[in-house]
């Protein structure tokens, strides 16, 4: 229970997502706000940190400790997802760890479509065969010289993409923006199949998890990563899944295996892929098989963890940690995640 009359120093590790807004504390305070923090930096800035504020740089159990952060006693995770923060670290140390549940939905279940159809129909190579200018300047673009690319966006199979209408979405992870997500697939006409967890007997109206793969043509993950769902869809996953299915992930990068997701799209397995989400965020070509030459000429439709990111989303965010922090110091605990 935090105390009126402490003086609490906020750092707020990683000002570069959202602005980090100003508190109404009962007490005195000082506020530190700094873009970003690389791991080597967080020992001197966080030792006088009474309050956390971070969004996906990690606090480890090490930096956890009493040694680095002694009068730690808040964090708040400038996010929905809570896989930056040791909480069992945090729990037993008393320290308390709150997010920003609901903050992103909307944004984050229309980047979810956008995906699906920018994978579906394959916008991005039709974009590039469109624009592409051949070496040979006795050519012209592909389009010209052959009468029509629909061959680019045929199945695996030969056949023209499936419509919405025709489509089966299995959506795994069944919150907040999973029930977004349903809402906005069913009108677009698509059926809908919510799985249950792997390993999990199925609930009533859910699928069990092997059987929604099998019947689904586009899966799409809306689930937290945990030490339960790592790697959830790998090399088996891929093999029971339709050749016409799509794997959309919106959700956390280490969930679905990337090395058995480059080789199903190479092999293919299934028709296509997209994801927002990376195993180690921010991604370079040395992070993720997905930016690797190979994935080059792949279906695959790749964005840089921003789904989240929309003017209301960053309202949003600001607003419900403006709260938590102000409310906190006053003896309430709201959001907390344990």
């Amino acid at each position: 229970m935090a105390e009126a009359n402490i003086t609490h120093h906020i750092v707020a590790i990683e000002a570069v997502h959202c602005p980090i807004p100003e508190f109404d504390l009962p007490g005195p305070h000082t506020r530190a706000v700094h873009r970003w923090t690389d791991p080597s930096e967080l020992p001197s800035r966080l030792k006088d940190a009474t309050i956390v504020i971070t969004t996906t740089i990690r606090l480890t159990a090490e930096t956890l400790s009493p040694e680095i952060t002694p009068k730690l006693r808040l964090i708040v995770i400038m996010a929905t997802g809570t896989d930056c923060v040791d909480v069992a670290a945090a729990r037993a140390r008393g320290i308390t760890v709150c997010n920003c549940p609901g903050s992103n939905i909307d944004s984050v279940s229309e980047h979810a479509i956008g995906l699906y159809f920018a994978t579906r129909r394959k916008f991005i190579e039709l974009h590039n065969a469109t624009v592409a200018v051949p070496a040979d300047p006795s050519l012209d673009t592909e389009w010209k010289t052959k009468g029509s690319l629909l061959s680019r966006v045929r199945a695996p199979d030969g056949k023209a993409p499936l419509l919405c209408s025709d489509e089966t979405v299995c959506i795994i992870g069944y919150g907040s923006l999973g029930k977004r997500i349903e809402a906005m697939a069913k009108g677009l006409g698509m059926k809908v199949i919510i799985a249950e967890r792997k390993g999990v007997s199925p609930r009533p109206g859910r699928y069990a998890f092997e059987e929604a793969l099998k019947t689904s043509t586009v899966v799409i993950l809306c689930l937290p990563r945990s030490a339960e769902t790592l790697n959830m869809i790998s090399t088996a996953e891929f093999k029971i899944m339709s050749p016409h299915g799509l794997l959309i992930n919106v959700a956390r990068g280490g969930i679905v295996d990337e090395e058995a997701l480059l080789q199903a799209l190479k092999d293919g397995a299934i028709s296509g892929a997209a994801t927002d989400v990376y195993a180690t965020e921010p991604a370079g070509r040395g992070d993720s098989p997905l930016l690797s030459p190979d994935a080059a000429a792949l279906n695959l439709v790749l964005t840089p963890h921003l789904a989240w990111y929309a003017e209301r989303t960053l309202q949003n965010l600001s607003a419900s940690v403006k709260i938590t922090i102000d409310k906190w110091c006053t003896g309430e605990t709201i959001n907390p995640v344990y």
